[in-house]
């Protein structure tokens, strides 16, 4: 089944599920927290590359193994029969029956199901696209990275055909450079701190909409003294005010919106009639 990212978000505002959807004792990056996310609504699944000893890619943010694993250890320099072995945490530091699952399994169960964004792509481009191209799944995949010129060559050389957003904070030419590149040029994920950016005004995102491309944005939060998206984001939407967390960015015409709380989103954006495109 042949899928269009483009296609879709001129229907609808895109739900990226950030790590799938996580709590309680339901980790992220699982094949849980990714069933349901598809379950709530969710257009898109964010997924963390990683990869073993062995050279298995698994979904895992690097670096985070004693957070989410409880151990002191990492993935590169474990064997597969030991993953296999690993069990993720809970909210509580208690021990789940939830795995580590590979690119693999999540390539084969989300086939024709909904996109994919692989993040962390840039540490192991060539095998990251030999095994979407395995998979024959070109068309339902994104990948992202920094616009430097060395990460920028990689996706030239490795996935010149992969639908790609470059990761930005200002655009200084940017858009128009990426136009000229033998890259799958998408769109961009913006990232801003206050209103006053070029990257969430209404010309910015008005000239990327004209040159066909879509705009990525983040109501997630890694670290609230790091704001991706001006504050307009999940905390304010649940915590405090839903028009102004979501609504702002509905109604900024952003095309995606990655967030932590899939089915509170879809469910405003659905109830305030902002979900679909007229």
């Amino acid at each position: 089944m042949a899928m269009n990212l483009y296609e879709e978000a001129q229907k609808r505002i895109i739900i990226t599920a950030h790590r799938g959807v996580a709590g309680g004792n339901i980790p992220c990056n699982t094949i849980a927290a990714y069933d349901i996310a598809v379950a709530q609504g969710a257009d898109m699944i964010e997924i963390d590359a990683n990869i073993s000893a062995d050279g298995t890619l698994y979904s895992f943010h690097p670096g985070m193994e004693k957070i989410h694993l409880g151990k002191d250890c990492r993935i590169p320099e474990l064997h597969d029969d030991e993953i296999s072995a690993l069990r993720y945490v809970n909210y509580d530091r208690n021990p789940t029956e939830w795995g580590l699952c590979t690119l693999d399994e999540i390539f084969s169960r989300y086939k024709d199901r909904c996109f994919i964004n692989v993040d962390k792509f840039w540490d192991h481009p060539e095998k990251i696209s030999d095994l979407i191209r395995k998979y024959k799944m070109e068309d339902q995949i994104v990948v992202k990275t920094s616009p430097s010129e060395k990460l920028l060559n990689i996706i030239e050389s490795y996935a010149p055909e992969i639908a790609y957003l470059p990761i930005i904070n200002k655009d200084d030419g940017l858009h128009e450079m990426l136009k000229s590149r033998n890259i799958n040029y998408i769109g961009a994920e913006v990232l801003f701190d206050n209103e006053n950016s070029e990257l969430c005004s209404d010309e910015y995102i008005a000239k990327m909409h004209a040159d066909g491309k879509l705009v990525w944005v983040n109501s997630i939060i890694y670290d609230c003294r790091a704001q991706l998206a001006a504050r307009h984001s999940d905390d304010t939407a649940l915590a405090f005010d839903q028009e102004r967390g979501w609504g702002w960015l509905a109604d900024k015409n952003f095309d995606i919106i990655q967030t932590d709380w899939t089915l509170p989103l879809r469910l405003f954006l659905e109830s305030t009639g902002r979900r679909y495109k007229k």
